[in-house]
């Protein structure tokens, strides 16, 4: 089987040492092609290609922002029987989509777990986000989180390296400084039921957790999985002492979502149309979209075959 092996070389949780013994490793047997990326959108490129070229399998070296973009380009034309699979060897600095998957943290452990998967042809079908013409792996946001993202993403410009604790900066400073706390402008749509308005901020989310702050999970929406819909988290009061009530709940282990009377949650949604009285800032899967007044979530089921 032909492999393209598409490695972020600013993977924080390898070496170059530990790079060789993966694309060695993944070499016995196989016909294997490594490539290194050289800017933002080259692995979604790199994924478009393979598509058409008779890869049958892409494995992705680095974080959930690289296994954004090759999934982005896999799903070019849309879910298919030709689409290569895609395997995960984590390395950055969450990788949530490679723990909801259950693969190993250290990057030789996961090199060896996905050898023996593919040795037992084992796969997994995995349901994607859709949003604004871009697939999302783990979760999209309109409001806070999409600020702090974008705030993370001017910080990383100028040379700071992703971390949790860049993360949270950012969304203290967001919530203080960059969203209205006194007047919700979001409202949620699906077919068939009634308009939820009123809303301050919501997550959409494809897994559980949402995401780590070191080894705690963030989970705001505990029962999403890739083997249903999508989840919707929201916030009816944004003062500081509801916020701060809430976050502990996301970051206490449960297994239901944060509960109250300022609280929405869906579970398993088909659709969700999420529309702004003025425009808010937008994230799918950490990478910033701008503002929008209007951005319609599609769950798709089976999009993707994973080897794990």
């Amino acid at each position: 089987m032909r492999v393209l092996v598409v490695l972020n070389p600013r993977a924080t949780s390898t070496t170059p040492r530990t790079r060789e013994v993966i694309t060695a490793a993944l070499g016995s047997g196989h016909e294997v092609q490594t490539v290194v990326t050289q800017a933002r959108g080259h692995a979604r490129d790199l994924a478009a290609r393979a598509t058409k070229s008779g890869v049958g399998l892409v494995v992705v070296v680095g974080g959930d922002g690289t296994v954004n973009e090759v999934v982005n380009g896999l799903l070019t034309d849309g879910p298919a029987p030709s689409v290569p699979m895609m395997g995960l060897v984590p390395g950055g600095h969450a990788n949530v989509f490679a723990r909801a998957l259950g693969v190993p943290a250290d990057p030789v452990e996961a090199t060896g777990a996905l050898l023996e998967a593919l040795r037992d042809r084992r796969t997994r079908s995995v349901g994607l986000g859709q949003a604004a013409d871009r697939w999302f792996v783990l979760n999209a946001g309109i409001g806070l989180d999409a600020a702090a993202v974008g705030a993370v993403e001017r910080r990383r410009r100028a040379g700071d390296r992703a971390s949790a604790g860049l993360y949270v900066r950012a969304a203290i400073r967001a919530y203080r400084r960059d969203v209205d706390r006194r007047h919700p402008m979001v409202s949620v749509a699906r077919p068939g039921v009634p308009v939820i308005d009123g809303l301050f901020m919501a997550i959409v989310a494809n897994t559980a957790p949402w995401t780590f702050l070191g080894r705690r999970p963030v989970n705001p929406t505990p029962s999403a999985s890739f083997d249903t819909g999508l989840d919707l988290f929201g916030l009816r009061r944004f003062d500081p002492l509801t916020t701060v009530h809430h976050v502990r709940q996301i970051l206490t282990r449960r297994s239901s979502p944060p509960a109250g009377r300022d609280v929405v949650s869906l579970h398993d949604q088909s659709v969700l149309l999420l529309t702004s009285a003025v425009p808010l800032e937008v994230q799918v899967d950490g990478d910033y979209l701008g503002r929008r007044e209007q951005v319609t979530f599609r769950s798709v089921p089976h999009a993707l075959r994973v080897v794990c």
